[in-house]
């Protein structure tokens, strides 16, 4: 009994230790400055990047620092993983964190990159009846697992935000929504009381979505959100941050409450006077 005791205080000081160096080097990482190569390549590929205060750019280059330390990437059917690849998925998705301290993107390690759309297979029952479907894909969030991205669209997306389509977004905030647990389509808030404002305005909108989509009615958010409120979740954070304005004019109440839920105002930078 003395043995097996000692060897799991042996084991949990190992595991100990290993947490505290493994918190000592996220911070050393979050620490580092980019290089004025790798900002390049924020300036070039990601408009929003351009478009943030300065105090939100080097916090943002915090956040880049400590996903990079933090996740794998590996390149599918030929493709080779720079750091193009790397800070474009890195800067586009930290974009989320920005507001809230609370937030990150924990749960997995892996993102898997494609060079194009890639093909998932899915399978769905009806009874004794297995139906094997295999879509095409731009960006795959699998619930604690790994995420894939397509590198074309990921790179168009990141690059175009005024189409409010960025399949970083939506898939990252597939990951914040599975925080608590549950791909609900309702992410961490931070206060308890968030959470009843919350559902009294996403789930009247989310039927909104679902009647114009039925009826073919343009709207300001895609039609693939009416899809389940998981989906109307990751598409409202990619119209948040790419249609601010739309958003606000159109449904004001989902704004505010996306402003609270991130903890910040996009408008303020989608405003021309900040624009280089």
């Amino acid at each position: 009994m003395n043995q097996v005791l000692v060897i799991l205080a042996i084991s949990a000081l190992a595991w100990g230790a290993y947490r505290l160096l493994r918190h000592r080097q996220r911070k050393q990482a979050a620490a580092t400055p980019l290089t004025d190569a790798q900002r390049r390549i924020l300036h070039d590929n990601i408009p929003l990047y351009r478009r943030l205060p300065e105090t939100m750019k080097a916090q943002l280059e915090g956040h880049i620092q400590t996903f990079l330390f933090d996740k794998r990437f590996f390149g599918l059917q030929g493709v080779e993983i720079d750091d193009e690849i790397r800070l474009t998925v890195a800067g586009t998705a930290c974009i989320l964190l920005l507001g809230r301290d609370d937030l990150e993107f924990a749960g997995f390690t892996t993102i898997l990159i494609y060079p194009s759309t890639f093909v998932s297979e899915q399978r769905q029952h009806d009874g004794l009846v297995e139906h094997v479907g295999r879509p095409a894909r731009l960006g795959e969030s699998w619930k604690r697992g790994p995420m894939v991205l397509a590198w074309d669209s990921a790179r168009h997306g990141a690059g175009d935000i005024k189409d409010g389509h960025n399949v970083i977004l939506h898939e990252f905030a597939h990951k914040l929504d599975e925080a608590d647990g549950a791909m609900d389509g309702a992410p961490v808030l931070e206060q308890r009381s968030q959470y009843v404002s919350w559902a009294r305005t996403m789930q009247p909108a989310f039927d909104e979505l679902q009647r114009n989509a039925a009826h073919h009615v343009k709207t300001v958010m895609d039609h693939y959100g009416a899809t389940n409120p998981a989906e109307f979740f990751a598409v409202l954070t990619e119209t948040f941050y790419e249609k601010p304005r739309q958003l606000d004019k159109h449904h004001p109440e989902l704004y505010a409450e996306m402003r609270r839920c991130f903890g910040v105002d996009p408008i303020e930078w989608h405003d021309p006077a900040r624009h280089d």
